[in-house]
């Protein structure tokens, strides 16, 4: 699937130490020739965490995309009746967006990107990665794998050892799963 003119809604959530890893695939897809539009929870756009300062993950984003991040729910509810997005990625999507998305809670600027987004029947790409995936998030990843328009970029086990609840999504497969979702494809396999 070609990439170049694409409008990709690109969203940021609370799970900081996948940010290294997920900010540079932006910049491949700008790369690409597609257009980006940046979005970010409360906490991804304000918190400052072990893993860097807010403020330069905001500044990076936006040198990349030459965009100001969305981060209101009032500026993310006319992504979709403005038809601002083809299709929208939440990389990385932490369990709490994962939780909220499954059970249709819209209080946050990413939930409420993404509902807007699939008001056009537009696929969703989940780049999940969240400590409670295999217990208590492990039934709201199984209701986002079955509803329609949902398409997950494949993940792994974090640290079956000292995490073994734990998954991640592969970096490496970001634009991969977004070129299939596009297809309205599942990439597979979805488990690494």
């Amino acid at each position: 699937m070609e990439l170049s003119g694409k409008k990709i809604g690109f969203v940021l959530t609370g799970s900081f130490c996948t940010f290294s890893k997920t900010i540079p695939k932006m910049k491949e897809l700008v790369k690409k020739g597609a257009e980006i539009l940046p979005i970010m929870s409360y906490n991804a756009y304000e918190t400052d965490t072990k893993f860097g300062l807010a403020k330069d993950f905001i500044d990076q984003i936006e040198t990349i995309t030459q965009k100001e991040i969305i981060h209101t729910i009032k500026d993310a509810e006319p992504i979709g009746p403005k038809k601002l997005t083809d299709i929208m990625i939440v990389a990385p999507c932490s369990g709490n967006t994962i939780s909220k998305l499954a059970n249709d809670i819209i209080d946050t600027p990413a939930t409420m990107a993404v509902k807007s987004h699939l008001r056009n029947n537009n696929p969703v790409v989940i780049a999940v990665s969240t400590n409670n995936a295999l217990s208590g998030n492990a039934e709201n990843i199984g209701k986002l794998l079955n509803r329609s328009n949902y398409y997950f970029v494949p993940f792994t086990q974090d640290n079956p050892i000292t995490k073994p609840r734990s998954i991640v999504f592969d970096p490496e497969y970001i634009i991969k799963t977004i070129e299939f979702a596009l297809d309205r494809e599942q990439i597979q396999p979805i488990l690494l």
